[in-house]
């Protein structure tokens, strides 16, 4: 307990899943030679250099050339045959050093370590060091926890912060002001926390990006059951992280944002709630943070007579758990995330089903999509010192560069609007081969499976064939006629055929681009966001707005990324960032700060600039990504690296600090 009366979250190793001691290799060398040949080789070479501290082996011939991905993952990130087999010689000889020398933990690593181990590890990049240092346990300057105390900083001032909502963001926001020990309040307008993966409980639900990548720095799992998580398992892991981190009795549950005013003769915020039966409570805080998310208002759009339907309709986010589908005919809405993971699950019980779709998706390549970790991982978790964290850092460094050189357009390309450069193509052409292979026999399905805009344009999914499977499944049919009404008993499209179905679902999607909705934010001489914003959200870094003091957002304007980085990294950078300027305000002795005009407009047009050079910035392309505007507002152009960049510090020359 601090001399304020908050408490200060302290956790080891900033990890609340760090562990001391592992269990001791025992086996022989041919059971250890097993294991190499099973193991991700930079990740287990990096864990062992760090087991037993010798960094000499992780020489510039060995290091992995970080091969770039066009569609399919290189394995050891692109090393020769000649660098695994010498691979495979260090590492049995790593692994008979845990053994024969009994080496069951490790510690903080000496610095020079740690340098030498990431430059194997990045091929060199030393500029990837700092933000990979941001992720790795054992780095002596980690970098994610606060290093600073609200009782050293402002011990006799009385400040208070808001945070909204108690999703990932949410989390990661509270983690680290608990961090700091600054006085906060976190509402949820849900009776449970876990944002979108508490809402979102269809059939099939899961992840569509690997698991070690989604999840937070603070809170490294190990022992993940699946290489892309399922739904359930991801709620599970943000429930655990809220009750480790003492979280989750700090939530006001059932308690929404409906207004937020500023008061520029106190300096505060007002704060309106309302529950459930419709109660308000005002409150005041120094500072609001708001963690509300991009994917959780639901898109349903207005066919004429859908109000007419007599059976069950629902959006996947809202999916009623009391229903049953086995033997019913079913329509699914969409042929996006959702329902690509929607269909494949339940197609084998209906009766029949009806897949409505307006634009095909792409689809990456993922044969392990539905599968499990592997033997061999589980034992290098459980034997190799801290190998899980090794290979969640080679998965996050792996994301850095990403598949940019994918989706970047080249001017006047003559195969727009198909592609938008060579490479581009050359992915296209790929993915449109691997559909052929998959619809083999049946080539109308086929016309309509492949998409008529650029590969990366749109959000890409995950690909193990089971979507072809479901589509080419004699129960199902692809509707591409438009809907044109519903009728009591289902869905007639314009070319004038009538589906009955029992049930539908809405796998339409979200509306990313209408941050705050519903919530009233005033700011200074009395302007609401939404009206400053004229439908075109815009924040500098994603975290602040001019002429809205103290006011923060995490997952804001421009911070999520699709053919590269981390989200998770992007959610603890913003937070972060909130964190240090609360710090400005309060080392100042001021009453807020402010972001100056002129930074935002510069910030926006750096990442405008750079969006406009990717597919899904062509002026022909429509996309999720682009606002009500036409401007990409939901993406970040970039690497985490330059995110880490903008949110190292805040720069005095953007903000007005106001006494």
């Amino acid at each position: 307990m601090s001399t304020t009366g908050v408490d200060v979250l302290r956790v080891p190793q900033d990890d609340l899943f760090w562990q001391d001691n592992y269990e001791p290799v025992t086996e022989t060398d041919a059971e250890l030679l097993r294991i190499v040949e099973g193991a991700d080789l930079p990740a287990l070479l990096a864990a062992l250099a760090a087991a037993t501290g010798d960094t000499s082996a992780l020489s510039p011939e060995l290091r992995p050339p970080l091969t770039p991905v066009d569609t399919v993952n290189h394995p050891h990130g692109g090393m020769s045959e000649d660098q695994q087999d010498r691979g495979r010689q260090l590492a049995l000889a790593g692994l008979r050093r845990l053994r024969d020398e009994r080496i069951t933990s490790v510690d903080t690593l000496p610095g020079a370590v740690v340098t030498s181990i990431l430059e194997y590890l990045a091929n060199g990049h030393r500029d990837w060091i700092g933000m990979l240092k941001h992720e790795l346990d054992l780095a002596p300057d980690k970098g994610g926890a606060p290093g600073w105390q609200y009782d050293d900083v402002a011990p006799d001032r009385p400040f208070s912060v808001l945070i909204v909502g108690s999703g990932v963001a949410g989390i990661a926001a509270a983690y680290r002001f608990a961090q700091a020990g600054v006085p906060f309040t976190i509402i949820e307008a849900g009776e449970c926390l876990g944002g979108t993966w508490q809402k979102n409980r269809y059939p099939g639900v899961r992840l569509d990006t690997p698991t070690f990548g989604y999840s937070y720095s603070f809170a490294q799992r190990p022992d993940w059951p699946h290489q892309f998580a399922e739904g359930h398992e991801i709620r599970e892991y943000l429930e655990t992280v809220a009750r480790k981190a003492g979280l989750s009795e700090r939530i006001e549950f059932g308690s929404r944002l409906v207004r937020a005013e500023w008061d520029e003769a106190a300096g505060m915020w007002v704060a309106t709630t309302r529950t459930r039966d419709g109660a308000e409570r005002t409150r005041r805080f120094n500072a609001v943070v708001s963690a509300t998310g991009q994917l959780d208002i639901p898109n349903i759009p207005d066919f004429p007579g859908r109000d007419s339907f007599t059976g069950v309709a629902m959006h996947s986010q809202n999916w009623d758990e009391s229903v049953d589908w086995r033997g019913k005919r079913v329509a699914v809405i969409g042929t996006g995330a959702s329902a690509y993971q929607i269909v494949p699950a339940i197609v084998d019980d209906v009766e029949s089903m009806v897949v409505f779709q307006r634009s095909a998706p792409w689809m990456l390549p993922a044969p392990a999509y539905h599968e499990g970790m592997t033997d061999t991982f589980a034992w290098l978790v459980r034997k190799v010192p801290h190998y899980a964290q090794w290979f969640r850092l080679w998965v996050t460094l792996l994301g850095i560069p990403g598949r940019f050189h994918t989706v970047r357009a080249e001017e006047d390309w003559p195969a727009a609007p198909l592609s938008v450069s060579q490479k581009n193509q050359e992915v296209r052409d790929e993915l449109v081969y691997r559909l052929a292979e998959q619809f083999a026999g049946h080539p109308e399905l086929l016309r309509h499976a492949v998409p008529g805009y650029p590969p990366g344009a749109k959000r890409m999914l995950r690909d193990n064939g089971v979507w072809a499977r479901a589509l080419t499944a004699e129960q199902t049919q692809l509707e591409t006629s438009p809907i044109r009404e519903f009728t009591p008993g289902g869905i007639v499209t314009e070319d004038g055929t009538e589906h009955n179905v029992d049930i539908v679902i809405y796998a339409t999607g979200f509306r990313p681009s209408e941050y705050l909705e519903g919530i009233t934010i005033v700011g200074r001489e009395g302007r609401e966001i939404h009206d400053f914003w004229q439908g075109d959200a815009r924040a500098y870094n994603g975290v602040t707005v001019p002429g809205f003091p103290n006011f923060f957002m995490v997952y804001g304007p421009n911070v999520g990324g699709v053919v590269a980085g981390s989200l998770h990294f992007m959610l603890e950078r913003a937070s972060e960032y909130s964190l240090k300027a609360v710090r400005e305000v309060l080392e100042r002795r001021v009453t807020a700060l402010d972001v100056k005009p002129a930074a935002l407009d510069r910030f926006v047009e750096w990442v405008d600039q750079e969006n406009r050079r990717m597919a899904w910035g062509q002026p022909y392309v429509r996309t999720w990504y682009q606002n009500g505007c036409g401007r990409v507002s939901q993406i970040w152009p970039f690497t985490n690296v330059e995110y880490w960049n903008v949110t190292e510090s805040v720069r005095p020359e953007d903000y007005d600090f106001l006494p």
